[in-house]
């Protein structure tokens, strides 16, 4: 490992010195182009396996552990969002990036099929908003997933038929509904925010630390294995002091994490399904992206970690809902080529209100814009924004 991280920094050395392309775009553009088992992933950080680490590598941050809040987070509310104890997680950080933490797959044993189901079922319905509503009739894209549960649970799917919607959906919003057109939220976009997502990261940003967090906005991206997200700094909400919570579930991806600058290279780690990464204090505002969703090394199937099933009996206050067979047969074979992100905001501070904005401006479409994914086959420099801020 320690010659294919070598291998790696030195195509890194070499990327840096060439003119007319920023540090971030020329990484970005490397590990779009990558792929699994080569050299080329020497140098990306993998905090599943960080205890085991050998020590520091040349060209890439050292990673320090995390020291978790576990007094306030009870191992009932863990059970009930469906996480182990905090006392039983995995924590760290990198040097440099104060403010930045990982965390490797905290959640029980088939709970992740829970988050799972909603993303794909239940929070791509309406009211929620998603790219689909401006190429079609609201009451054709007002639930993707009966659209398009019979094709996919089918075991004779056909690689050349139609797409369908759940394949179609890119990005789905909830809470306040992020304005892809003026990059801001508003009060006059707002649906209720799902309550099982909110107590799952308020659960997950007080044993970071973040007592009080509001889970008020969140943006769902579903990518594909030839989607992108492109360069990139969540600078929308109101109130940065909050950390920012991603979710990953599926397939692997890397994940690029930069400087404020994007003349500053960045590091690069894998996320698996069922991480969590949050992004607070001076790493709130970091230029990051994916650049490549990682297909399984055995072709089209699940992690591992997604095999184990859902208990048939959950605990009576558990915010989690059985998923049936059928339903899983459906998000499974949706997995097996893709994967779903979660990311969740708290926009304003406690007792702050949205500034009073012009008329014109408040008329705006939240659905108008549709640039903020492009498809996958575009131009490098267009391809797959599917978060905001670029």
């Amino acid at each position: 490992m320690g010659k294919m991280a070598a291998a790696a920094v030195a195509s890194f050395a070499t990327l840096a010195a060439e003119p007319r392309e920023d540090a971030f775009r020329k990484l970005f553009r490397f590990y779009r182009q990558c792929r699994r088992g080569t050299a080329d992933l020497g140098a990306v950080i993998d905090f599943s396996t960080a205890h085991e680490a050998p020590g520091p590598r040349p060209g890439v941050p050292q990673v320090v552990r995390f020291h978790l809040n576990m007094s306030s987070v009870t191992e009932q509310d863990a059970r009930r969002a469906g996480l182990q104890p905090v006392s039983k997680w995995q924590a760290y950080g990198l040097e440099g990036y104060p403010g930045f933490i990982f965390i490797p797959n905290p959640f029980l044993p088939g709970c992740q099929r829970h988050w799972i189901k909603q993303c794909l079922k239940l929070y791509s319905q309406k009211p929620n908003v998603c790219n689909l509503d401006k190429h079609m009739p609201k009451e054709e894209a007002q639930s993707p997933w009966e659209q398009s549960k019979e094709f996919l649970r089918s075991k004779e799917v056909n690689k050349r038929r139609p797409r369908t919607l759940l394949e179609r959906l890119r990005w789905v919003t909830l809470g306040y509904h992020y304005n892809w057109d003026s990059k801001k939220y508003s009060a006059d976009h707002y649906t209720p925010f799902p309550s099982d997502l909110a107590f799952l990261s308020e659960q997950v940003a007080a044993a970071c630390g973040f007592q009080g967090f509001q889970a008020e906005a969140g943006i769902l991206n579903y990518y594909r294995l030839d989607s992108t997200l492109g360069i990139h700094v969540d600078r929308s909400e109101l109130d940065h002091s909050k950390p920012l919570l991603s979710f990953s579930f599926g397939q692997s991806a890397i994940f690029l994490l930069g400087g404020l600058q994007r003349d500053e290279a960045p590091t690069a780690m894998f996320m698996h399904s069922g991480d969590i990464m949050v992004m607070s204090g001076f790493s709130r505002l970091l230029n990051h992206a994916v650049p490549r969703v990682l297909p399984h090394p055995d072709g089209e199937c699940l992690p591992r970690c997604l095999e184990t099933p859902l208990p048939a009996v959950l605990p009576t206050d558990s915010l989690l809902e059985p998923c049936s067979l059928e339903d899983w047969q459906v998000c499974a074979a949706y997995l097996n080529t893709a994967r779903v992100n979660m990311t969740v905001r708290q926009v304003l501070a406690t007792g702050q209100d949205f500034p009073l904005e012009p008329m014109e401006e408040t008329k705006r479409d939240i659905t108008t814009g549709g640039l903020c994914h492009l498809d996958e086959q575009s131009n490098p420099v267009k391809r797959a924004m599917l978060n905001p801020d670029s």
